[in-house]
């Protein structure tokens, strides 16, 4: 297996240390969950960039590098509603989005076509990384960890949480409809 894919395959292992440390019991348990969020998040860039710039991107990579970054998303959203930081409302909404674009890469697989990520599914990434990041250093900013930053959170304006879920969420729509849109053709016998 080569790197970028075991990077990815990393991804899936730290998300499942980033929900353990979230529900650990100890002091500073949210700054080390937001600490392995951020490393997560970063080995989403490094599997793709070292795949591509070493010329060894595989069906494989194509597949799970997609499928982890759900994962890790999926995860930190459902706990951020458990922290009632996010309506979960807002967490369906993702899920569901992401559920049809894995459902539409399963139809295309059948027919012997692997879909990569899209630029706008990128885009979308990053800002559900941004998203949940906000959402995880403001809890972890009460913590000593993480307590520089809590001039961040209580000098800025209550509307900008709530204009980056809202972003977030519309630039998720968005992204999956136009993952719908470009591959409609796999639909063509329904």
């Amino acid at each position: 297996m080569n790197l970028p894919n075991q990077i990815t395959l990393a991804r899936l292992g730290l998300t499942a240390v980033f929900v353990a440390c979230f529900y650990m019991p100890w002091s500073n348990h949210l700054s080390i969950a937001a600490l392995v969020f951020g490393l997560a998040s970063i080995t989403d860039y490094l599997d793709g960039s070292i795949a591509r710039a070493r010329g060894i991107v595989t069906n494989f990579g194509k597949l799970f590098d997609s499928l982890a970054d759900k994962v890790l998303i999926a995860a930190a959203f459902i706990l951020l509603v458990d922290l009632g930081d996010l309506p979960a409302w807002i967490a369906i909404v993702v899920l569901a989005r992401e559920f049809c674009v894995t459902g539409i890469r399963l139809i295309a697989a059948s027919q012997g076509a692997i879909l990569a990520a899209e630029k706008l599914g990128k885009h979308k990434m990053v800002w559900q990384i941004i998203t949940v990041s906000w959402f995880l250093v403001q809890r972890a900013s009460s913590e000593t960890l993480f307590s520089f930053a809590k001039p961040l959170f209580t000098h800025t304006p209550t509307w900008v949480p709530t204009a980056i879920i809202y972003f977030t969420t519309l630039l998720t729509l968005v992204s999956g409809f136009s993952y719908f849109w470009k591959n409609k053709h796999l639909f063509n016998d329904a």
